[in-house]
């Protein structure tokens, strides 16, 4: 009896030395750093956010802008907007001239909003992407 808890506390002797040895090998300062780095980053408020802001290379196309900017209410006709390139929508405004329709483009009208929420689009962009919603009518 003597001889086997004599053999279960080296057992135990044993076990216990290599199981630490094992748990301090994982426990090298680069495991660490590796198992307690953050998932994820938090954003404060008194944080300043870095904005990456791509100006235009040069003048857009009327298609460019129509699709970036117009293409959403002129497509579907919402809000009442007249739909691209469908003469109906478009002959009472064109019978009103292009200064009527480049004003309205420009500041605004009814449901649209002013350069139909293009902030940073020239003039010329602007009359270019009306060129565009009625070219060929």
């Amino acid at each position: 009896m003597e001889k086997s808890i004599r053999n279960i506390i080296i057992a135990t002797i044993a076990a216990l030395t290599f199981s630490t040895t094992s748990f301090a090998a994982s426990n090298s300062d680069d495991a660490i750093t590796e198992r307690i780095k953050p998932v994820g980053q938090v954003y404060l408020a008194s944080d300043v956010p870095v904005v990456v802001v791509v100006e235009p290379t040069g003048p857009r196309t009327g298609e460019q802008v129509y699709k970036t900017f117009c293409t959403a209410c002129h497509s579907t006709g919402a809000a009442g907007a007249p739909k691209t390139q469908n003469a109906a929508d478009w002959a009472p405004r064109i019978a009103k001239g292009m200064d009527v329709l480049k004003e309205h483009a420009l500041n605004g009208f009814n449901a649209m909003p002013a350069r139909g929420t293009c902030m940073n689009c020239t003039d010329d962009e602007v009359v270019d992407a009306i060129n565009y919603l009625v070219k060929g009518l």
